[in-house]
């Protein structure tokens, strides 16, 4: 770390549970975030501030006026524009001193497994289950920690799912894929703005804690928020002996 990296970080080295070593891991770390919309708009600006030194932002979609309520890395000059390519035109003028990798896909199965090998932290900040569970069983395939939120109407939830521990479940464990779930999107049913900024707030705070091994993760943990009441629950999560995804692989490890 070099002197305008000391005083740029000063902040986080004045923390005695932080300090100069655990900055240093964050800008040896390499986070990829799936899904530029709301909770991946806070998300990604807090990881490249607080000094991730390499992001990668996946979403095929195109920024559109509607957007602009409450995804917040986006500006109304960038309408039409792909959301990948605008978020790291943000993220380069907050901190252009990291690497930030931006991919105009709707990445499948086979993409995201690749993706996740590469990466020492992921976040879900995409807004279907079917990403969630394929982005679920890369994480648990590579061993990689998956920090997961979620945000519709006035409710949010947040959770870590990191199969380095023995107890931790995965996404699976909680949502099976054959849940007859409705999917929710904000299109239809509407969100409020700040409260996927407090979600995806509250998933650069974990992933930035799992990188830098600072304090203890929300793995085993969910975190329910509701906005109209400004109330947070917490619930205990169990892994799931008998699940698909992660029961088989812990059988084989």
């Amino acid at each position: 770390m070099d002197d305008r990296q000391r005083l740029r970080y000063s902040r986080h080295l004045l923390l005695n549970e932080f300090g100069e070593e655990a900055q240093e891991r964050l800008l040896a770390a390499h986070a990829l975030v799936v899904g530029a919309g709301g909770l991946g708009s806070a998300a990604l600006m807090y990881l490249a501030s607080s000094g991730i030194g390499r992001i990668t932002v996946v979403d095929g979609d195109r920024v559109d006026l509607t957007n602009l309520q409450r995804q917040v890395v986006h500006r109304e000059d960038s309408i039409g524009k792909p959301k990948a390519a605008s978020a790291a035109a943000t993220l380069a003028a907050i901190n252009p001193e990291i690497r930030i990798e931006a991919l105009d896909e709707r990445a499948g199965p086979e993409r995201l497994m690749a993706l996740v090998r590469g990466a020492d932290v992921v976040l879900d900040c995409s807004d279907n289950f079917a990403t969630r569970h394929a982005l679920n069983r890369a994480c648990v395939a590579a061993g990689k920690p998956l920090v997961s939120g979620a945000g519709i109407r006035f409710d949010g939830q947040v959770a870590v799912f990191d199969l380095r521990r023995d107890d931790s479940p995965c996404y699976h464990c909680l949502f099976a894929d054959d849940a007859r779930e409705a999917e929710e999107r904000c299109a239809t049913m509407g969100v409020f703005a700040p409260l996927v900024g407090v979600i995806g707030t509250f998933q650069a705070l974990e992933a930035i804690k799992l990188v830098s091994g600072v304090g203890d993760s929300l793995a085993g943990r969910l975190m329910l928020f509701d906005a109209l009441a400004s109330r947070w629950h917490e619930v205990r999560l169990a892994r799931d002996p008998q699940c698909r995804v992660c029961g088989a692989q812990r059988a084989a490890a």
